[in-house]
């Protein structure tokens, strides 16, 4: 029974060690994790154009759920996802879901050529910058966004989704406001 009480302070010790320091070496910022470590912030909001030199922001959708998707044409996982977006668009529009396409740096002719070519008919905006692939934390392409009818980030993915994975990323907003 003695040496079973050395033992049983040192865990005692050591857990509350770890429940002190643990904290203290945690990263904090959002943007550790990509895009899902910005579930629960305000979605960044600021002016872009679209493939047809409109001017377009996130702003014009609130009050629908937006799933944003950053691409560039020169991504093959972009171009096998663009069909299940273009999909997910025309099965949820009725229900408040608005798909975005954000290109992160190519031309608009190339952009809209693009969609084109895929009978995408979602916004296209042009992110000459890459302004939201920074903001959104994105790690690579396509990233996808998902953001709430009150303009916070509801989700975020790195990678490719199926059509399954993005019907599964909107359902549970649907009936929420």
């Amino acid at each position: 029974m003695k040496r079973a009480v050395p033992v049983i302070v040192a865990i005692v010790v050591l857990a509350i060690a770890l429940i002190v320091l643990v904290p203290l070496f945690r990263n904090s910022s959002p943007h550790a994790s990509g895009p899902s470590g910005l579930a629960g912030t305000t979605a960044p909001v600021f002016s872009l154009g679209d493939d047809r030199g409109a001017t377009v922001s996130l702003a014009q959708y609130r009050g629908k759920l937006v799933v944003m998707n950053l691409w560039a044409s020169w991504c093959p996982p972009c171009r096998a996802e663009m069909p299940d977006l273009q999909r997910l668009s025309s099965a949820y529009a009725a229900r408040g879901v608005q798909v975005v396409g954000v290109n992160e740096g190519e031309a608009a002719q190339r952009a809209s050529a693009f969609a084109a070519s895929l009978g995408i008919h979602f916004p296209i905006w042009l992110d000459a910058d890459q302004r939201y692939g920074r903001l959104y934390a994105a790690l690579g392409l396509p990233t996808t966004v998902v953001i709430g009818r009150s303009g916070v980030v509801l989700k975020g993915f790195d990678g490719p989704l199926t059509f399954d994975q993005m019907q599964a990323a909107v359902k549970p907003y649907l009936s929420k406001s």
